[in-house]
C-alpha cells in the first residue's frame, strides 16, 4: 500500500475530526467562552501562572506531550504489522486521546488551575485526591526514569545531537527575556533561533561530536559484572546524572524563561521535520516492506489484545497528557477559547507524528540500515557484499526476538528510517540522522523537565494534605525528590548493568500511562454529571482505558512474579489496588454527584501580580 496515500489520508482525517468533532465537544458539550476567567489571569505570578499567547502555549503543550512516547511505542507495536498501529493511532488520537486531553485541560481551567489530582478531590472525594496524587506520583517517577534514559541513549548512540540539544537552552532563554522582558516579536527571533540551532546541528555532525565513549574511553554500559559502583561509569549513566541536575534546574525555573520559549522553538523543529518527510515521500514514495498484520510475530511478544493499546500510548491516548494539561498549560491558557487548539489539536498532531513514524519503521527502514564505524554510518550488507534493502532490511532490523530488540534499535528505527527517506530530498544520511535525532532529544528533553515540573506539583499537593509529610511542601525538596525517585528508576540494573535495567520499566509506563487516562476519563466525566452535562463522549473510551490497561497489568504482573522481578512486581500490584480502590470511591459517590455542584474554590489569600502576558 502507498505510503503517502496512507500519510495523506490520515491528515484529512484528522483536520476533518478536529473542525467536526473537536468543535462538538468543545461548544455543545462544555460551553467555552471567552467571558470566563482563567487561571493565568487570576493566578497570575509571573512563574507558574503566565498568560500566554496560543501558538506559544501550543508549542509548549505539544513538545511536552509528544516526547519520545509516540517514537518508541509505534516503534515497538509494529512487530504485530503496520496495519494495527495505525489503526489504532488514527481512532484512538480522534475519539479518545484528543478528547481525554481537551476534557483535562477544561477542568483544570476551570478549577483555577488546579492538576487532575486536586480536581479529583473537588468533584469525587478528598479521599480520592490522595488516591489519585500517589497515582500520579508513581506514573510520573516512571515517566522521568524512561525519558531521562531515553535521552541517555540518544546522546550516547548518536553524540553528533548533544552540541545543538544543549545549545538551544541558552538561546532559549535569551528568547523568552526577549519576548517577556521586552514585549518583543516572537515570529522572526524564534525562525532565527531555529536556524542557529540547525546550524550547531551540522557543526554537531561534522565537526563536534561529543561522546563521553571517546572523550574518557568509557563504554555504552558498563557490564552486566561491573557491579553498582563500576556500573555508575558508563556512558549512559554519566549522561542521566547530567539530565538530572538539569531537571532540577529547568523545572525551578519561571515558565516563561526556559520551558515556554524552547518548546515553541522545538515546534518548529517539529513542523520542519514533517514537511521533510511528507516531501520525501512525494519523492520516494517508498511502499511498506512490514506485513500488515505479523501473524508470526516473536513468540516471546506478549499477545496483541490488549498490548497494542499500552504499547502505543503517547500516540493514541496518554495518561500522562492529562498532568499537562491540568499542571502547566492550564496555567499558560489566555482564554477560553485557546483550549481546542492546545488540547484537542495537539493531540491529532501527535497522532500525525505517529503515523509518520509507523512509515518510517516500515517503509523508511526497507531504504537501507546503517552501522556506526569511524564516525560516519555504512550501510550493512549481506552474504554478497550487496546493502540490505526491502523486507531483508525490515527482518534484519525487526528479526529478533521481542526481549532482545535493544532501546537503540527501538529508537533507532524512526531515527534511520527517516533519515533514510530525506535521502530522497539529497540530504546525506549522517546529516539526516542527526536532523531527526535532535529533534527527538530535544522533545524528550521537554517531556523530562515539564514531567519533573508536574511531579513537584504533586508532592507539594500530597505534602499539603498528608500530615507526615509537610516538608514536601518546600518547592526545592519537592522537585529533589522528584528528580532522586526519577533517577533511582531509570538506574535499575539491568543485562548490561546499572542504566540498561531502565528498559522493562517501558511496559510498566504503558500500563500506567493508560490506567491514569482511565482514571482521568472518571474525574471529567464528575465534572459533567455535576454540571449537568451529557457523558456520552466519555463512555466507551473510558471503559476501554479502564479494562484494558488493567487486563494487561495482570498479565504482566504474572510475568514478573514468574521472573522474580520483585520491584515491578510491587508497583505493578500497588498501582492496581490503588487504580480499584479510586474506581470504588467514584462508585460510591455517582448518584450523591448528579446535578450536585461541587464545593466552592476557597477564596484567594493574595492578589495575582501584575506583568506582561507572554
Amino acid at each position: 500500500m502507498s505510503t503517502l496515500l496512507v500519510a495523506l489520508l490520515s491528515a484529512v482525517g484528522f483536520i476533518v475530526a478536529y473542525n467536526t468533532y473537536g468543535r462538538y465537544i468543545s461548544r455543545k458539550i462544555f460551553g467555552l467562552s471567552d467571558e470566563n476567567t482563567v487561571p493565568s489571569r487570576e493566578m497570575r505570578d509571573g512563574v507558574d501562572y503566565v498568560p500566554t499567547r496560543r501558538w506559544i502555549v501550543f508549542g509548549h503543550h505539544f513538545t511536552s506531550i509528544a516526547g519520545t512516547g509516540p517514537i518508541v511505542g509505534p516503534a515497538i507495536a509494529v512487530f504485530w504489522g503496520w496495519l494495527p498501529a495505525l489503526l489504532w493511532v488514527i481512532f484512538g488520537s480522534i475519539f479518545i486521546g484528543a478528547v481525554h486531553d481537551l476534557g483535562s485541560l477544561i477542568v483544570s481551567l476551570r478549577s483555577r488551575g488546579q492538576t487532575i489530582g486536586d480536581v479529583a478531590g473537588r468533584m469525587i472525594s478528598p479521599r480520592a485526591r490522595i488516591l489519585f496524587l500517589f497515582i500520579l506520583f508513581l506514573a510520573l517517577a516512571i515517566v522521568i526514569g524512561v525519558f531521562g534514559l531515553v535521552i541517555a541513549v540518544i546522546f550516547s548512540v548518536y553524540p553528533q545531537t548533544v552540541l545543538s540539544v544543549w545549545a538551544s537552552l541558552p538561546i532559549a532563554v535569551a528568547l523568552g527575556f526577549w519576548l517577556y522582558k521586552y514585549n518583543g516579536r516572537l515570529m522572526a527571533p524564534s525562525l532565527l533561533a531555529l536556524a542557529i540551532v540547525y546550524f550547531m546541528v551540522y557543526l554537531g555532525a561534522y565537526h563536534l561530536p561529543i561522546s563521553f565513549q571517546d572523550l574518557l574511553g568509557i563504554p555504552l554500559f558498563a557490564g552486566s559484572d561491573a557491579g553498582l559502583i563500576g556500573g555508575l561509569s558508563s556512558a549512559v549513566v554519566l549522561w542521566t546524572l547530567i539530565l538530572l541536575v538539569y531537571c532540577f534546574v529547568a523545572s525551578t525555573l519561571p515558565v516563561w524563561m526556559l520551558l515556554q520559549p524552547r518548546d515553541f522553538v522545538n515546534s518548529h523543529q517539529l513542523v520542519v521535520t514533517l514537511l521533510l518527510i511528507m516531501g520525501a515521500l512525494l519523492v520516494a514514495h517508498p511502499e511498506f516492506v512490514a506485513p500488515a498484520v505479523n501473524s508470526h510475530a516473536p513468540g516471546d511478544a506478549p499477545p496483541l489484545f490488549p498490548f497494542l493499546f499500552i504499547t502505543i500510548a503517547c500516540g493514541a491516548v496518554s495518561g500522562f497528557h492529562c498532568l499537562v494539561s491540568s499542571g502547566t498549560s492550564s496555567k499558560q491558557i489566555e482564554k477560553e477559547s485557546d483550549a481546542p487548539v492546545v488540547g484537542y489539536g495537539s493531540m491529532l498532531l501527535e497522532g500525525g507524528l505517529a503515523v509518520l513514524v509507523i512509515i518510517a519503521c516500515c517503509a523508511g527502514i526497507g531504504m537501507g540500515v546503517w552501522r556506526l564505524e569511524g564516525g560516519d554510518f555504512v550501510p550493512i550488507t549481506d552474504a554478497s557484499g550487496a546493502a540490505l534493502t526491502g523486507q531483508a532490511a525490515w527482518a534484519q532490523y525487526y528479526g529478533g526476538s521481542w526481549v532482545s530488540m535493544s532501546l537503540v534499535k527501538k529508537v533507532g528505527a524512526f531515527i534511520e528510517g527517516g533519515a533514510n527517506m530525506l535521502g530522497a530530498l539529497g540530504i546525506p544520511i549522517k546529516m539526516g540522522i542527526a536532523l531527526i535525532a535532535v529533534m527527538v532529544a530535544c522533545f524528550a528533553a521537554t517531556t523530562l523537565d515539564t514531567a519533573t515540573r508536574l511531579q513537584r506539583y504533586v508532592l507539594q499537593e500530597l505534602g499539603g494534605s498528608v500530615s507526615f509529610l509537610p516538608v514536601l511542601k518546600n518547592k526545592y525538596t519537592a522537585t529533589t525528590v522528584a528528580v532522586v525517585t526519577g533517577g533511582a528508576l531509570a538506574l535499575v540494573p539491568g543485562p548490561s548493568g546499572p542504566g540498561s535495567g531502565g528498559l522493562i520499566l517501558w511496559p510498566l509506563f504503558g500500563a500506567v500511562n493508560q490506567l491514569l487516562a482511565g482514571l482521568a476519563f472518571m474525574v471529567i466525566a464528575f465534572y459533567l454529571i455535576r454540571h449537568k452535562k451529557p457523558i456520552w463522549i466519555l463512555a466507551v473510551p473510558g471503559i476501554l482505558m479502564v479494562v484494558l490497561p488493567a487486563w494487561a497489568m495482570f498479565h504482566q504482573i504474572a510475568g514478573w512474579y514468574a521472573e522474580g522481578n520483585w520491584l515491578l512486581f510491587l508497583i505493578g500490584i500497588g498501582v492496581e489496588i490503588l487504580q480499584a480502590w479510586m474506581i470504588w470511591e467514584g462508585a460510591l459517590m455517582w448518584n450523591q454527584a448528579k446535578g450536585t455542584l461541587p464545593d466552592p474554590l476557597p477564596p484567594l489569600a493574595h492578589s495575582p501580580q501584575g506583568g506582561r502576558s507572554c
